[in-house]
């Protein structure tokens, strides 16, 4: 990604979260960015084409994580363990995109659309590693999708909560009471 749009993610990303997608304007992202309108249509025919990189990139970033740290891990509950500590770090460093994905994916519009297959996506991504635990036996019968919507959930909720209430929020320290947590309820 060039400096420009980097720029206007950085800038885009923060406005979004804090003030709300559709209370921000083009207008507010070139003041703050320092560039002028006809730079950001160059790189952004409209609006919402921010919003979509925004989404695609931080879904880049994820899954990125997601195939490094799990192909180091030799068992299911390590991969999910990894997926776990990444959920905790990119939701701390990129609070402000998983506020705005959490914030758009209610509604019907193609936004809304587009942030719920966002969540879809990675959710189903934990999916495939429970699947991988069922068939291994690592982990005891049950619904897949339920597990891992389980596991979304539980961290989203628990980690917006803590880094509302908290100051600093200790990593290993908190994906281990994570971890541990949805373990116990679905270890075989």
């Amino acid at each position: 990604m060039n400096k420009t749009k980097r720029n206007i993610f950085d800038t885009a990303m923060k406005l979004f979260a804090e003030n709300g997608y559709s209370e921000t304007s083009v207008e507010e992202i070139t003041a703050v960015t320092g560039i002028a309108k006809g730079t950001l249509y160059y790189h952004f025919a409209k609006k919402e084409d921010i919003l979509y990189f925004l989404i695609d990139e931080g879904m880049k970033l994820l899954r990125n994580s997601i195939e490094i740290k799990t192909h180091r891990e030799s068992t299911v509950i390590g991969k999910l363990r990894a997926i776990v500590l990444i959920q905790i770090k990119t939701t701390i460093k990129y609070e402000q995109l998983v506020t705005l994905i959490l914030s758009q994916m209610w509604g019907k519009r193609e936004r809304n659309l587009k942030c719920q297959q966002c969540i879809f996506d990675y959710i189903n991504i934990i999916k495939e590693y429970v699947n991988e635990g069922i068939q291994t036996g690592e982990l005891r019968e049950g619904n897949a999708e339920t597990i891992a919507t389980s596991i979304f959930g539980v961290i989203c909720s628990s980690l917006t909560y803590k880094l509302k209430a908290e100051k600093e929020i200790m990593v290993d320290e908190t994906c281990d009471d994570f971890f541990d947590t949805i373990l116990n309820g679905i270890k075989k």
